[in-house]
């Protein structure tokens, strides 16, 4: 059986909803008549996030603590039966410096990052698939990777550019192996570019990815959105915006081909 289409789901749960992209994309899909689940770490953001946008519940989750995402699940396909879209968009991005005057490579926020932006999808998009794919009209997952995966030009933050490559290596795999098992899973990727939200906190310089500062290639937070809601009004399996347009084309031209022949 085909997968669905990307906007064909009823009910989507949406992580890191409670501000930045979360939170547009949550609104977006509202205002498209959908149910949508917000879910993230801090719960008085979400609680006032929720009745802004009018979310029809909230979860307080920390994707990166693992040990909670299994029963979290559980939690929630408990509570909402109809939940059938799930955006891993939670992440984190550390500035780094390996050696030099500069050092500061604490392994132990490596390792939270790598736990947020990789385990955290891990283990949501594997745990609800049984749940979708049981589900009458099937379901989608949607994984926000960035343009750091295709090209890691922010020399600054290896580990974020790292876990973001490795979302768009297992978004594809996951993609090709539920087509060819016949799911009715639809698999979409997302790839932002630098967007003005709140992502560059930890930086020295955390407004360096706004317009405003002089980042002439930064997308507002709208342009990011109206770019997105083409891309899944189109069915797209990859929806970039901004600079991802010209890094998805050419890695899809230079690998997709061989991807294809050898079994994608």
């Amino acid at each position: 059986m085909a997968p669905v289409s990307t906007l064909s789901f009823k009910c989507a749960l949406i992580t890191g909803g409670g501000g930045g992209l979360g939170r547009a994309m949550a609104e977006a899909l509202i205002a498209a008549g959908k149910k949508v689940i917000i879910a993230g770490r801090t719960e008085s953001t979400l609680k006032k996030t929720a009745a802004e946008i009018g979310a029809t519940s909230y979860f307080v989750l920390d994707v990166g603590n693992i040990p909670a995402v299994s029963g979290f699940v559980k939690d929630i396909v408990s509570k909402h039966p109809d939940l059938d879209c799930v955006i891993n968009n939670a992440g984190v991005q550390r500035p780094f410096q390996i050696i030099g005057p500069d050092y500061d490579f604490d392994l132990t926020r490596a390792d939270q990052e790598i736990d947020t932006n990789i385990r955290g999808p891990l283990h949501l998009s594997v745990l609800l698939v049984p749940h979708f794919n049981n589900h009458p009209n099937g379901g989608v997952i949607m994984n926000v990777s960035s343009v750091l995966g295709y090209n890691p030009f922010s020399l600054v933050n290896p580990v974020y550019n790292g876990t973001k490559a490795w979302v768009h290596f297992f978004t594809m795999n996951l993609r090709t192996q539920l087509r060819q098992a016949g799911s009715k899973i639809k698999v979409v990727e997302i790839v932002p570019p630098t967007v003005e939200t709140t992502l560059h906190r930890e930086r020295k310089d955390p407004d360096d990815n706004k317009k405003a500062h002089g980042n002439t290639a930064a997308l507002s937070v709208t342009e990011f959105m109206e770019q997105v809601l083409e891309g899944w009004r189109s069915d797209k399996d990859v929806c970039p915006a901004g600079l991802g347009h010209e890094l998805v084309e050419k890695w899809y031209n230079a690998y997709g081909e061989a991807y294809t022949k050898a079994g994608g």
